[in-house]
């Protein structure tokens, strides 16, 4: 009996042979030149500033907060994580070894994702992968303002793999890690707790506590964190915040209407993560995936600050299309993925009060979509018996004897 070798059809072969040089161009493009260029928004200014301050032993937290220039807004722990940076004494090179490291931090990120997603390295899907994800508002911003973001962005995907491979003890290093930086993936807790596994949590609280600790000893005003900068964080501000409290607050809507619609999207996402439970047993990195993005667009909807860049954190959400039990193939939850990960500018010299607002409310729309969307398929599944019963098959319990 012979067995037929299979061979990768020649389309595919095709498409990765135009894909990879466009998507290292691309790769290129928004490193060298995007990035280094910078722009008018440089997050890592007052980084580089505050760790010089923190290694010569001098206060960090001594900005203006009235202005709307960045702000050095880390822990104490994120300091003494982020003070190796401080230590080069040319901030040129400081920067772009910055930028380097997040890049790299992106890339291992997708190449942990694509491990989760059983993406072929050799298939045409990868080249796609990192063309369309450098393509992203997310990503380029993420290089061009030189934030953290891309080492967050790889603490989630190694958090999401080692959950998934039952490395629960390892899982709680880079969630605690991340934490230690800024409490962004902080909701992510939400996966082990729903499936009973404390492990992760140990690493997860461990690793912020001590270098929260370390920091807090070393730094000369770690007061002020708590005095000036939580206070600071918990306010609403009407520029460059896509929350819907910041949405509101810009464009003068009534804070009971606002309060309202919060409430409404936590009713909708609990729902959404409710439904979602059903997948966790037969499609654990569909589950992964969806919950969490479910749960950070909500997140990013009705905390105080939601920027745009903050969707990296659902390129794993969007990426479930490759599945079949995906709940993303779908028109809506692609225009949603427009809205909040697009770099095009919506501003219209012919229409200028309709651009201003579609500019400032399509990562707010596309968030609230793509909550709406999974919500919304999860209960067509729901209450269709044929369709639930593929999601949740029975199974038959062993004869007794």
């Amino acid at each position: 009996m012979s067995t037929a070798i299979t061979a990768t059809p020649p389309w595919q072969r095709t498409l990765r042979t135009i894909l990879w040089p466009l998507a290292i161009l691309t790769m290129i493009h928004r490193v060298v030149i995007r990035a280094v260029n910078g722009s008018v928004t440089n997050d890592f200014g007052t980084v580089y500033a505050a760790t010089r301050r923190f290694l010569d032993g001098g206060p960090v937290y001594v900005e203006n907060l009235q202005v709307v220039d960045p702000h050095y807004l880390y822990a104490p722990s994120a300091t003494v994580l982020l003070s190796p940076f401080g230590m080069i004494d040319m901030y040129t090179y400081a920067r772009w070894l910055f930028i380097g490291f997040n890049a790299l931090c992106i890339i291992g990120a997708l190449l942990l994702l694509l491990r989760l997603f059983k993406i072929s390295y050799s298939s045409y899907a990868t080249p796609a992968v990192f063309l369309a994800v450098f393509c992203t508002e997310s990503v380029t911003n993420t290089l061009v303002f030189t934030n953290i973001n891309g080492l967050i962005f790889l603490c989630q995907a190694a958090f999401f793999v080692l959950l998934h491979e039952r490395r629960l003890w390892a899982a709680g290093i880079p969630m605690g890690l991340s934490l230690a930086i800024k409490p962004m993936l902080a909701p992510l807790l939400i996966l082990p707790l729903l499936r009973r596994q404390w492990q992760p949590f140990v690493g997860a609280v461990v690793i912020p506590l001590v270098t929260f600790a370390a920091g807090w000893r070393l730094t000369s005003d770690g007061k002020s964190y708590f005095d000036i900068i939580t206070p600071y964080m918990g306010e609403v501000r009407d520029y460059y915040n896509s929350s819907l409290a910041g949405a509101g607050l810009y464009f003068g809507v009534p804070e009971p209407l606002i309060l309202a619609l919060r409430i409404l999207v936590i009713l909708m996402a609990a729902v959404a993560v409710y439904l979602l439970m059903e997948y966790r047993h037969n499609h654990e990195v569909l589950w992964l995936s969806t919950t969490s993005g479910v749960v950070m667009a909500a997140v990013f909807l009705v905390s105080s600050l939601g920027q745009m860049y903050y969707s990296m954190v659902l390129i794993p959400l969007m990426l479930t299309v490759v599945l079949r039990e995906s709940l993303v193939r779908n028109a809506a939850a692609w225009i949603a993925a427009y809205g909040f990960f697009t770099m095009d500018m919506w501003e219209s010299e012919r229409w200028p009060f309709h651009g201003r607002i579609v500019e400032f409310l399509h990562p707010t729309a596309g968030w609230l979509l793509i909550i709406v969307t999974i919500l919304v398929v999860l209960l067509w599944r729901y209450f269709d018996p044929e369709r639930r019963q593929l999601i949740t098959p029975s199974v038959k319990a062993p004869a007794t004897t």
